[in-house]
Parts: C-alpha cells; sequence; structure tokens
C-alpha cells in the first residue's frame, strides 16, 4: 500500500485482517496484535492509530505502545551513533584527554544510550583499556621519580665519603644508573606514553636530566680524583673531602676549612638548575599554564639557592625563563577571568530573561553542574582564583537552584501519586482475584491480567527504594492472581503433549487416515480455543504437534513421487548420455565435447530397439507365405486427425486419393509417417536440457579462448617479425587461407611506406565497423567516398585478409597494434 496516501477505513481493515469490522473488542485487539506480529511500517500504524483511536481507546492503546517502542528505539539509536562519535573522536586523539574519558560513561549512561550493546560496547572497553594504561604508565613514573631521587641522593652521599670507599661502590652504582636509565627509557617508549599527563611526563624528563647531570658530574670527578691521587701534577678533582685526602698524600697542609673549587661548586649548582629550567622552557614553548606555574615556582626556588653559583649565563637563561613565565600568568590570569565572567553570564541567564528560553526541569540541573565543573577546571587550570567573580556566581547558581528545587518538589508529588495509585492498583488486584476464584474463562482473565501489567507498567515513577518495596507486594498480588490460570495451562500441556503422543502414533502406522488426522487437528484447536499460552510455548507444542503429521503425509507424497519416478531403457540412455557430455565438458577438447552432444542428440531422437517377442510355433506353421492370416476385415477409413509434430509430414488430402483405386472398391493405402519421437520424463528432459546448455557455453569459451590465443600469437609475431610464431591455419579459422601471405609478409623486411599501412587498417576499420581514432577520421571520410566511386571493385569486408598483410608488412608500433587487434577480434570471429 502507498502510504504517502491516507488510506481509506476498508484499506486499513483490510490491511490490519479485519480489526475495524470486528464484533468485539477483543477480537479487535487479538487481530491488532497478529497484525502487529508482522513488523508494519510506523506511518501504516500512525494512520491505524488516528482512525482507530475515535473507535476503541483500548484497543488503540495496543498500536500507541508499538509506536512508543519505536520512539524510544529511534532515539537510543541515535544516542547509540551520537556517543559513538564522541567515543571515536576522543580515541582518535593523539593524547587521550583523560577527563573527558571518565566523565563519557557517566554521561553516556545519564543520556540514555544503551551502552552494553554495540558499538558502545566495544568503545567502552576500548576507553577503560587506555585509561588502565594510562594509570599504570602513571604510577611506574612516580615510582621512577622516587628511585631517582634515591640515586640522586646515593650519588651525593658518596661524594662525602673517602675516594677509596667511593671507588668500591662506583661500579655498583654505575650499575643502578644504567638500569634506572634503561627502565625510564622504556617508560618514554611505552605506547601509552602519548596519553600521560603532561606533568607527569615533565616529571620523568627533568629526572632523566637531573639523574644524568649529576652522574656525570660524580663519574668525572672520581676520575679526577684518581689521576690526581697518582700523578701528583694533576689537578683536585673539586671535591672537598677527596681534595683534603689528596693532599693529605702528596704531604701538602690540609685546610678543614678550605672551600670546594669553584668548578665544582658550578658543575653541582648547574645540575641542580638545568633539568627544571629545561622543563620550563619546554613547558613555555608549548603554552601549558599549569605545570608552567608549578615548574616556575620550583625555578625560582632553585635560583634562590644556586643561582649565584651556577654561572652568569646560566642565571640569566633562568630570570628569562621566570619573566616569560610571568608575563604568562599574568596574561592566564586575564584569560580565566574572561571565561569567569563568560561562566557567570550564563549562570544569571538562567533565571533572567523570557520565561520559555530558560531551561527546565532536568536541563536546569545539567546545565547548573557544567556551569559549576567548567568554573572548577578553571581554577584547576593554574590561573589564580577570582573571589569576587566566584560570589557573584555562586549567588546566581543559587538562585537557579531555588527554581530547580521547586521541579524537584513538583517530581516528589508526583511520585507520591504515583506511590499511591500503585498502591489502590496492587489491592484492586487482590480484590479481583478474590472475585474470579471460580470462574473458568481463562482467555479473559488473561486479558484482564493483561491490562493489570499494562497500568502498572504506566502507573508513574516513584523512587527506587519505595519501587522496590512495592514491586514485592506486586509480584505477591500478581502471582496470587495467574495461580489459577497457571494450573489450567499446565494441565493443558499435559493434555496437548497426550495429543502429541496421539499423533506420532498416528504418524507411525503404515497407511495414513485423513479422517483420523482431521478428529486429531479438531480436537487440538478446540483445547487450544479453551487455555490461551504464552505464544512461544504455544507455537512450540504446535510445532512438535504437526512435525509429525507433516513428516507422514510427506512419506506418503514421496512414496507416490517414488512410484511416478521410474525410469524406463530410454531415459536411462538419455541420463546416461548427459552425464558423458558433463564428463566431455570438463575437458577442454571441443571435438569430444561435440560428439557427446551428437551422441546426447541420438540418444533423445532414437530410443533403444525392444526385444522381439517370440512367436508361438503353432502360428508360425500355420501361416503360408502366399496366404497370410488375415483378422478381421479393416474398418473403412472415415477421418483422421491432423499431426502437427515437429518431423511429421502432413496427411494427404482427402481430395488427393486415386479415383482408379476408389472406381476399383480398393482401399487408399495412407502415406507413410514418420516415426514420432519418445518422450522423455522429467529428470531425463531437464537433464539432457542443461548438458546440452553447458556444452554450448562451454564450446563458446573454448572458441573465445582459441580466439584471443591465435590474435596473441600473430601481435607477437608481427613484434618480432617472426613468420614461424604465426599461429596454425586450423587457429586462424576462416583466415586460414591468408597464412601464406601473412607469413611472407612478417619474411620480408619491413616496407617503409607507413600511408599503405595506415589505408589498409582504415579498410580493416570498415569491414570490422570499428570507430576510427579522431586523428584519422578525415582520411577515413575520403577513403569511403573513393570506394563509393569504385562500383566494381571488391569492398573492404572481401579484402580484409589482404589488408592484414599489407598492415604486417609494414613496421610495428603499438598504436597500430591495438587499432589492428581492434578490427581482428571482430573479423576472425565473423
Amino acid at each position: 500500500m502507498n502510504t504517502t496516501v491516507s488510506p481509506s477505513i476498508a484499506d486499513l481493515d483490510a490491511l490490519t485482517g479485519g480489526a475495524f469490522a470486528a464484533p468485539t473488542a477483543g477480537e479487535r485487539a487479538a487481530r491488532l496484535r497478529a497484525w502487529l506480529a508482522t513488523q508494519p511500517a510506523a506511518e501504516l500504524l500512525r494512520h491505524v492509530y488516528r482512525e482507530l483511536a475515535p473507535r476503541d481507546k483500548g484497543a488503540a492503546k495496543i498500536i500507541k505502545e508499538r509506536l512508543e517502542e519505536l520512539k524510544r528505539q529511534r532515539a537510543q539509536e541515535e544516542a547509540a551513533s551520537e556517543w559513538a562519535a564522541r567515543a571515536q573522536a576522543l580515541l582518535a586523539q593523539t593524547r587521550l584527554p583523560l577527563a573527558d574519558a571518565l566523565a563519557w560513561e557517566r554521561d553516556a549512561a545519564k543520556a540514555g544510550a544503551p551502552l552494553s550493546r554495540e558499538p558502545l560496547a566495544s568503545l567502552r572497553q576500548q576507553l577503560a583499556q587506555r585509561l588502565r594504561a594510562a594509570e599504570e604508565l602513571t604510577t611506574r613514573v612516580q615510582v621512577e621519580r622516587e628511585a631517582a631521587s634515591l640515586l640522586v641522593q646515593r650519588i651525593d652521599l658518596l661524594s662525602t665519603r673517602a675516594i677509596a670507599e667511593a671507588e668500591a661502590a662506583h661500579e655498583a652504582l654505575a650499575r643502578d644508573v644504567a638500569q634506572w636509565q634503561a627502565r625510564a627509557e622504556a617508560l618514554a617508549q611505552d605506547p601509552a606514553a602519548a596519553d600521560l599527563e603532561p606533568r607527569h611526563a615533565g616529571q620523568l624528563q627533568t629526572a632523566r636530566q637531573q639523574v644524568a647531570a649529576v652522574w656525570q658530574a660524580f663519574d668525572s670527578a672520581l676520575a679526577q680524583a684518581r689521576r690526581a691521587r697518582d700523578d701528583a701534577q694533576a689537578a683536585l678533582p673539586g671535591v672537598p673531602l677527596w681534595d683534603d685526602e689528596i693532599r693529605a698524600l702528596r704531604g701538602e697542609p690540609v685546610s678543614s676549612a678550605a672551600a670546594p673549587t669553584a668548578k665544582a661548586v658550578q658543575a653541582l649548582a648547574q645540575a641542580e638548575l638545568l633539568p627544571t629550567l629545561e622543563a620550563l622552557e619546554r613547558e613555555l614553548a608549548e603554552g601549558h599554564t599549569k605545570a608552567m606555574v608549578r615548574l616556575a615556582g620550583e625555578l625560582r626556588h632553585r635560583v634562590k639557592l644556586h643561582g649565584r653559583h651556577a654561572g652568569a649565563e646560566l642565571e640569566a637563561r633562568a630570570q628569562a625563563a621566570l619573566a616569560k613565565a610571568k608575563e604568562l600568568e599574568d596574561w592566564a590570569r586575564w584569560r580565566a577571568d574572561q571565561l569567569r565572567e563568560e561562566l557567570l553570564a550564563k549562570a544569571e541567564a538562567l533565571t533572567q530573561g523570557e520565561e520559555a528560553q530558560r531551561p527546565k526541569g532536568r536541563a536546569l540541573q545539567e546545565a547548573i553542574r557544567q556551569l559549576r565543573e567548567q568554573w572548577r577546571a578553571i581554577d584547576q587550570g593554574g590561573a589564580p582564583p577570582n573571589q569576587a567573580l566566584w560570589k557573584r556566581f555562586d549567588a546566581a547558581c543559587n538562585r537557579a537552584h531555588e527554581a530547580l528545587q521547586a521541579w524537584r518538589d513538583e517530581i516528589k508529588a508526583q511520585h507520591e501519586a504515583a506511590q499511591q495509585a500503585r498502591q489502590a492498583l496492587i489491592e484492586e488486584l487482590r480484590a479481583w482475584t478474590a472475585a474470579h476464584a471460580e470462574n473458568e474463562d481463562w482467555k479473559a482473565q488473561q486479558r484482564d491480567l493483561h491490562a493489570f501489567a499494562e497500568r502498572w507498567r504506566q502507573a508513574g515513577p516513584v523512587s527506587e527504594k519505595v519501587f522496590a518495596t512495592l514491586r514485592e507486594s506486586w509480584k505477591e498480588a500478581m502471582a496470587a492472581a495467574y495461580a489459577r490460570l497457571e494450573a489450567a495451562q499446565a494441565d493443558s500441556v499435559r493434555r496437548r503433549q497426550a495429543l502429541i503422543a496421539e499423533a506420532e502414533a498416528l504418524a507411525a502406522e503404515p497407511r495414513l487416515r485423513a479422517d483420523a488426522v482431521r478428529a486429531l487437528q479438531q480436537r487440538w484447536q478446540h483445547e487450544a480455543q479453551r487455555v490461551p499460552l504464552e505464544r512461544r510455548q504455544e507455537q512450540k507444542l504446535w510445532e512438535a504437534f504437526r512435525a509429525p503429521l507433516d513428516a507422514a503425509f510427506a512419506r506418503r507424497q514421496a512414496e507416490r513421487a517414488q512410484l511416478q519416478a521410474a525410469l524406463s531403457a530410454h531415459d536411462q540412455a538419455v541420463l546416461q548420455a548427459a552425464q558423458a557430455l558433463e564428463e566431455a565438458c570438463a575437458q577442454d577438447d571441443a571435438a569430444a565435447i561435440r560428439a557427446a552432444m551428437d551422441a546426447l542428440r541420438r540418444a533423445v531422437e532414437q530410443p533403444p530397439a525392444p526385444e522381439a517377442a517370440p512367436q508361438p510355433p503353432a502360428a508360425a506353421a500355420a501361416e503360408s507365405p502366399t496366404q497370410p492370416a488375415s483378422a478381421a476385415a479393416p474398418r473403412p477409413l472415415v477421418a483422421r486427425r491432423g499431426d502437427d509434430r515437429p518431423g511429421v509430414a502432413p496427411a494427404a488430402a482427402a481430395s488427393g486419393r486415386s479415383r482408379p483405386a476408389e472406381a476399383a472398391g480398393r482401399r487408399p493405402q495412407p502415406p507413410e509417417r514418420a516415426p514420432a519421437r519418445p518422450r522423455l520424463g522429467e529428470a531425463a528432459f531437464r537433464a539432457q536440457r542443461q548438458a546440452l546448455q553447458a556444452a554450448e557455453a562451454r564450446l563458446r569459451e573454448l572458441a573465445a579462448r582459441a580466439h584471443g590465443e591465435a590474435l596473441t600469437a600473430l601481435l607477437h609475431a608481427w613484434a618480432q617479425r617472426d613468420a614461424q610464431a604465426l599461429p596454425a591455419a586450423v587457429q586462424l579459422g576462416r583466415a586460414a587461407a591468408a597464412r601464406a601471405a601473412w607469413a611472407q609478409a612478417l619474411a620480408n623486411p619491413p616496407a617503409a611506406d607507413a600511408a599503405a599501412q595506415d589505408e589498409a587498417l582504415l579498410r580493416l576499420e570498415i569491414a570490422a565497423d570499428l570507430p576510427t581514432p579522431a586523428e584519422h577520421l578525415e582520411a577515413r571520410r575520403r577513403l569511403q567516398l573513393q570506394l563509393l566511386t569504385r562500383r566494381h571493385e571488391p569492398g573492404p569486408a572481401e579484402t580484409w585478409t589482404q589488408d592484414v598483410a599489407r598492415v604486417l608488412a609494414g613496421a610495428h608500433d603499438e598504436v597500430r597494434a591495438r587499432r589492428l587487434q581492434a578490427a581482428l577480434k571482430v573479423l576472425l570471429r565473423r
């Protein structure tokens, strides 16, 4: 039915199986449910609901529920598509925003997206895996950062011990440093490193630089101490304790108040200052404000402690970085205040402006939550707070919350009304159970109970705690109401299983009795109409009841078909010939296929000769060659039906009879008839037809393959100018006679007459009725005009083999080869 035009009542009644014309509401509802089982389109559902609602609200309620279900499904599909796109956008980012990824599942659940179904289930799992990997990597980074601090402390402690003790611990310390650097490199190369927060990545980089700088300074100082201990002319390492030890070994005076050399102090100061400075410069280049504020504070502290010892160049570099950080902090504060003012304007708009444009209910609640989260995100971004703007923002949110509280009070009142309605429904159900204690109308009871369940589903929302309490009472009341119906259904199931056993016994009988089958089916229908069952269970029982009867009828049909499928000797011969043809088609021998086709046609047209019946000896002895035994006198021919079968000669007309024969009273001899073609069975007829069709297709395929191979060999022989490479004459078909001329053209050196070669190609294209390239169209028109004036000269279709020889006599090139190939594809097949 065309749903673009509103259908009439008669069309809708025919569409719904007579729901509009049903005499009772129960039948109308049953027909509508049967129609809904066919999954009609939403447009048809709306037409039926619009016409049915004024007539029967109860029946129209079924259609309305289906429309609402379709609407919910469509909403869930749209939500799934939207949240899947958001998840894919998160996963596609190089660095996964952890806060957004954590909020995705929560917000999707609040929006009602089906997280347990695909594709959201897979996307949620992917996000969880990336979050888990990032969290694990963050923990490992923090552990290695603490390990780096311990290594630096060990190195600093060894610099305060004797040289011999430092040398003893040097190898183990070098191994620990190498292992830590390997672990740090593995963390940096981890696939989840891209999802790591910038501050954690910066901490790891700072720790690596600090460990490398401190270890390098310690290792070089220890090496210098060894040289100074062994060589009295070598410089001191610059470590105070080691310098005193070396002076004591050299016999020089030791000053307990001797300060470390400037070089060593500067190296240690730079080791403390440089990693933090480089991390801050990197953050400034990337524009990160939150980590920048922390690093700027650390650098200020380190500059106070070590700036004057690190050297003028490094101190100036640190002061420049701190100045730039201060500038960015000021800009960040200004930008944060701008963002706060925008959030303040949005918060004030929640309670100001036109009433129709204000969000209400859950939309207002979500708006307040989002504004507060955005304000919190700005505060956590590193910018200093603004107490004045915060007070105004908090007051605006509180005013909006007052309107939200009014909506919550209204929802609370609705929940209380729904709670009372559900409690009243439970009491009504209990009273109905007591009133129908003796009722045997099971269908009516099932309808009433279904109506109770529908009213319970539409009774309105209540809180989860109240609903859990009411649901227990409702289940108890429904169980008591369904008790008698379930007992009747159990008895009906037992009776139907007994009918199934009778059906199996009836189907097992050698001869199927149709009257017994009809009686058994009537008993089943009576039982099905008396006690309704759940649809799936009823369908399963019905299939179990019908299966043995269907099998019995199928067995009877198979027996009949088996009797009818007995093949004659003629059919056997045709089937064998068809099978032989199929086997020949599996090979690449065209001659074998044609021979098998001829054998199949002979088998179809000429049935095997029947065996001659032996003559009784008495009858053979009694007959005489001169006086043959005659039966009763032949009956005169009055009329004969014409035979219009193929191959049968038409009977002679009545006017063509021999007049002398009529005058002599003799009966004219009828003309001899062609033997009638034998009739094949269904299986043999289909087998021979399919075998012939397959053989013809196979022959066409072999012919096309041979044609392509011959054409390829011809072009290759032209390109190589090798007459021996020409295809055999049998492969050239109707052009076999021209093979000698083509070989002669290839045996001679290529002619330089390109004009003759192009004219021959034009004649070939005219003969093959093919288009000519644009640059040769004018030459083709001139040639066609010349051919029109040559009346007695053979045309291109008659002389194309000579034209091919003229082309082959010239030089080979790719353009002419493609034109020759296109023409020969047509001409060799004609």
